[in-house]
């Protein structure tokens, strides 16, 4: 979608990708870091300070203990922590439990592992956990449980009460759980992020995976990390090293620096997003197109029917001509795509101007 917004000139509100960048103190630590020669390999598990620095980050925001060398493993992004934790915990059979819609690179990573999805499906409009449906979803052969919140792309965040009911599952069935929380720093409306990995039992069973890319407004850096119990960060080591082995020395200690910036910085981010957020839906609301609306993450799902369309997939091929926007058809994050048809993904990370030209273009073909 992003090359078809290229091609065509339209405002992209499809890929995830901010269109301004991160703190300026970060930035001119990557220049520092390049200008004294941090140039070359850095160390296999990351960089010693940025390590550090992980560790740092996991305590003061949720009381987390880490030891920087056993427990933290530095990343090519969140989505390379992915891959490297399905083929370092999976064996060939093994099935993963996930929410459905789900990240693209769950079910191919998983593949690639020899792993079997066994997905459980969120419906709107809350998109909530349906406990049923996920306790019935662990069998015999399940290993793993894949979590991801706040989740892409439906916005959803999990509460106290679905995490411990999943903490519950996991230790009685003695599941591993890997949880994607790139956008753990993206919630709103006071709605708060809580890690599965400070709920009792689960500490021992949880890879954590975060990254710089969303929180700083750098996702094309690719760092990330992976953090947990040092036997489970072994094993994902052991993959990763046969991935990129290695990667963005200089965006490391810059990374390290930003992950130490005040709760000012992190506190401003969140309601500059909100108020994106909220700009895009009442703009999309005005131009007549109905919306759910997210309590996390870059995304707003929306309903095709509101233009006129069943199909979010034919509806996100043809904007781009009919009104030069794109957006990313929902039914591309589900195994079945039928229940899902008729919904669409819009990204408000997008300067106010963006998001306010495509708005303006959109109310061209809507009801309004």
């Amino acid at each position: 979608m992003s090359a078809l917004a290229a091609r065509t000139g339209a405002v992209n509100l499809g890929q995830g990708f901010p269109d301004f960048d991160g703190p300026p103190s970060m930035l001119e630590r990557a220049r520092r870091a390049i200008a004294e020669g941090v140039n070359q390999y850095p160390p296999g598990i990351g960089d010693p300070d940025l390590r550090n620095a992980i560790t740092e980050h996991q305590q003061r925001w949720y009381g987390i203990d880490l030891d920087p060398d056993s427990q933290v493993l530095v990343t090519a992004g969140a989505t390379e922590g992915i891959a490297a934790a399905m083929l370092g915990l999976l064996e060939p059979g093994d099935e993963v439990v996930l929410l459905e819609p789900y990240y693209d690179s769950y079910a191919a990573t998983i593949a690639l592992a020899g792993g079997v999805r066994r997905p459980v499906r969120l419906e709107p409009p809350d998109f909530a956990l349906p406990r049923e449906a996920m306790a019935a979803a662990v069998g015999p052969r399940t290993r793993l449980i894949l979590l991801n919140s706040p989740h892409n792309p439906t916005g959803m965040v999990l509460g106290r009460d679905d995490l411990a009911f999943i903490a519950e599952l996991a230790v009685r069935h003695d599941l591993i759980v890997v949880t994607d929380e790139v956008y753990e720093h993206l919630t709103f409306d006071g709605v708060p992020h809580l890690p599965l990995s400070t709920l009792p039992g689960m500490a021992e069973r949880t890879i954590t995976l975060s990254s710089a890319g969303k929180t700083f407004s750098a996702t094309g850096w690719k760092i990330g990390w992976a953090t947990g119990p040092a036997e489970l960060v072994a094993a994902v080591r052991a993959a990763k090293q046969f991935l990129t082995y290695v990667n963005g020395a200089p965006f490391q200690p810059a990374v390290a620096d930003a992950l130490r910036l005040p709760d000012s910085y992190f506190d401003d981010f969140r309601m500059a997003l909100q108020t994106k957020r909220d700009r895009l839906i009442g703009g999309l609301g005005a131009a007549g197109i109905a919306t759910f609306r997210p309590s996390g993450t870059y995304f707003v799902v929306a309903d095709a029917r509101s233009l006129g369309f069943d199909d979010g997939y034919q509806l996100c091929r043809e904007l781009p001509e009919l009104c030069g926007v794109v957006a990313v058809p929902m039914q591309v994050f589900y195994d079945d795509p039928a229940g899902a048809r008729h919904l669409v993904r819009f990204a408000f990370c997008k300067r106010d101007e963006v998001l306010d030209e495509a708005v303006r273009r959109l109310r061209t073909i809507g009801p309004n």
